[in-house]
């Protein structure tokens, strides 16, 4: 015997036009949700992409972040990337590993730790280069229409207070 599925109705709000009512706690409804989905296919999509460059999409952030600013602090770094020094560093570990980047204390502040590009670091900028046209053509959107995504996660990311 099939279970019938039992639909909940909450209080219904209306939407901006004002003509139909909207559950408000349907799967679809949550923007939890729909981002949640667009962040794992993104990322997925970056996947294929990535792997011959010997990078994860977490590592490909961190290389993002130094090929706009190198060297730099793992505090900087983190703020950038909104990342924990805990989770930041593991991802420093290995780039070093595979010779991408170097750290080291800084001269002036021996409690920093700067974080450089080494030369095949900086190298893999001219490979990466191919990747944002590639994820361009994947997500099938025009570079207006995601001008306009980036603003409006920025608005999200502010509005929730992203660490």
């Amino acid at each position: 015997m099939r279970r019938q599925a039992t639909r909940v109705s909450s209080t219904p709000a209306k939407t901006q036009d004002e003509t139909a009512p909207v559950d408000l706690l349907a799967l679809e409804s949550q923007v939890c949700f729909g981002l949640a989905v667009a962040a794992r296919g993104v990322i997925g999509a970056y996947r294929p992409i990535l792997e011959p460059l010997g990078l994860t999409h977490p590592q490909y952030l961190v290389m993002l972040a130094l090929w706009q600013a190198s060297p730099r602090t793992v505090r900087e770094l983190g703020e950038a990337l909104q990342l924990e020094p805990a989770t930041l560093s593991p991802l420093l570990k290995r780039l070093e590993g595979i010779g991408y980047v170097t750290r080291a204390r800084n001269p002036h502040d021996e409690r920093a730790l700067d974080v450089s590009l080494t030369d095949a670091g900086l190298a893999l900028r001219e490979q990466a280069l191919q990747i944002p046209p590639q994820i361009i053509a994947r997500l099938g959107m025009s570079l207006d229409e995601l001008a306009e995504l980036r603003t409006t996660l920025s608005r999200v990311i502010a509005a929730v207070g992203a660490e």
